[in-house]
């Protein structure tokens, strides 16, 4: 392994600018990228994921994207050894590696290790997706509230996916979600340097809306329309498909959709900000300001030697 080896956390909510100001840090350092982007790994979903154009991809080697399939089950467990491997190998020759994405437990799970969780059987996960479908968010919600208030309370409760993650715990063991979260962090055998970028709000959501109508204008309706028989499966339930899979259900028009998806977009932008900013060792900036990051990382890795 290099000496002093550094992982170089780059996070943020969705459309701030991540990858632009990580491809100018790959090649500063003449590293490689990983991915800790939840649906990034998915290769069928190309438009709604704002993965790296194919150019961004040939100018720097990227791990974890197109990496698995939509129908295979691919948790942040798995994710947690997959990554610690690229890191690995990757440190037997760079003394540097970038990791980006703008899932705040993916993130967490390479900084600080997961809570040791039981295995649940598939069937509660399915059942759990079933009713969240049927029944909504506030069903979810209103489930978590009476079987483990103290999760219910730390939770982001608009989000589906952690939701419905600690329900089907709680159903598969009867116990509260919050039982096995006690785990304290690890060790890593390499030093991380955590940043996050951040803009003015109104640029963020403009930035974010015109994500939007360019995801369109490139087929994200066609694409979604595509895994309409597979909305069921986990990598689906999420923001840029669902508000399709309701148009495509029949319960609102074409307009609405696109409303749906910009409003959903932007509030999925503010938990992830709200979910980084509880983190206390994160380092601020915008992501313009690439001399100040650089200088930044620089100091750092002096302090190292």
């Amino acid at each position: 392994m290099s000496e002093n080896p550094t992982l170089i956390l780059i996070v943020g909510p969705t459309a701030v600018g991540k990858t632009e100001l990580c491809l100018k840090l790959a090649n500063n350092f003449n590293t490689e990228i990983i991915s800790c982007d939840s649906r990034q790994f998915y290769r069928e979903l190309s438009i709604g994921t704002a993965k790296p154009t194919s150019l961004e991809l040939a100018e720097v080697k990227h791990h974890l994207i197109d990496s698995v399939s939509i129908s295979e089950d691919y948790d942040v467990k798995k994710f947690e050894s997959d990554a610690l491997q690229i890191l690995e190998d990757l440190f037997l020759e760079k003394s540097v590696a970038i990791m980006t994405g703008g899932s705040g437990l993916f993130a967490k799970a390479i900084t600080d290790g997961l809570d040791d969780m039981p295995d649940i059987p598939d069937t509660f996960r399915k059942e759990v997706i079933r009713d969240y479908q049927e029944n909504g968010l506030e069903f979810l919600q209103e489930e978590l509230k009476k079987a483990d208030p103290e999760y219910y309370s730390q939770v982001d409760i608009q989000n589906p996916q952690r939701l419905m993650r600690a329900l089907e715990v709680i159903r598969g063991t009867g116990k509260p979600f919050s039982s096995f979260r006690k785990r304290k962090k690890v060790e890593r055998p390499f030093r991380i340097l955590k940043i996050a970028l951040e803009r003015d709000r109104e640029e963020l959501y403009q930035r974010i809306d015109q994500r939007m109508d360019q995801m369109i204008a490139n087929g994200l309706f066609e694409e979604a329309e595509q895994f309409f028989e597979q909305r069921h499966l986990n990598a689906l339930q999420t923001v840029g498909y669902q508000e399709i899979f309701g148009y495509l259900e029949g319960k609102y028009d074409r307009e609405e959709a696109i409303r749906l998806l910009k409003r959903n977009s932007r509030r999925y932008a503010k938990r992830q900000l709200t979910w980084f900013r509880k983190e206390s060792d994160y380092q601020w900036f915008h992501p313009d300001d690439f001399e100040q990051i650089i200088k930044w990382i620089n100091i750092k890795l002096a302090e190292s030697h």
